[in-house]
């Protein structure tokens, strides 16, 4: 497996919304609930339309860990959300292969999907559909400063492993070393 970075560039990650949006709502609203919850991709696409309608609030066992979770959403989220499962049926499931809405979208296609978006506007990192979560770990950090908060939201041992997890210590090495002359 790849190592993936996470989507630093703010900018960046408003053009992946407008393609994806362009393109396929499906696809957009995948992006949006990855890079907004820190959920795994393997969770995100098992979501059922009745696990999300009508909440404040996605409750899930995930599937890694089998340890329950629970995230708040955001209200840009909700109303997103609330748009795209506004015709579904609530047994559907919310990223799905076909129109009937009976079988969830794979990993092979999600990477296909985000990693397309992000060559489209000229992201040339390793990018994957792990890239969304570690984008909501680093773009986290950065507004709160908090790892210990995004430690447990991670369930990760240390604070060393999220900050190495969502690319910080290697940010911090290379503002180090470019700063760095003798």
């Amino acid at each position: 497996m790849n190592y993936v970075e996470p989507i630093r560039d703010l900018d960046k990650i408003d053009q992946i919304k407008i393609y994806l949006r362009s393109r396929n709502q499906r696809d957009f609203i995948m992006f949006l609930l990855g890079i907004n919850s820190g959920l795994r991709i393997s969770d995100i696409l098992r979501l059922k339309v009745s696990g999300v309608k009508d909440r404040d609030s996605i409750i899930i066992t995930e599937k890694k860990t089998g340890k329950e979770k629970r995230f708040l959403l955001n209200d840009n989220l909700k109303s997103e959300l609330r748009e795209f499962i506004t015709f579904k049926d609530e047994d559907e499931y919310m990223f799905s292969r076909y129109r009937s809405g009976k079988k969830p979208l794979d990993r092979s296609t999600a990477y296909l999907i985000i990693n397309n978006a992000a060559r489209a506007v000229g992201i040339s990192d390793n990018v994957g559909t792990h890239t969304l979560r570690k984008t909501f770990g680093y773009h986290f950090y950065q507004r709160t400063k908090d790892v210990a908060l995004l430690q447990q939201l991670f369930n990760h041992s240390s604070p060393s492993v999220t900050l190495k997890y969502i690319g910080i210590n290697q940010d911090v090495v290379d503002k180090a070393m470019k700063d760095f002359q003798l």
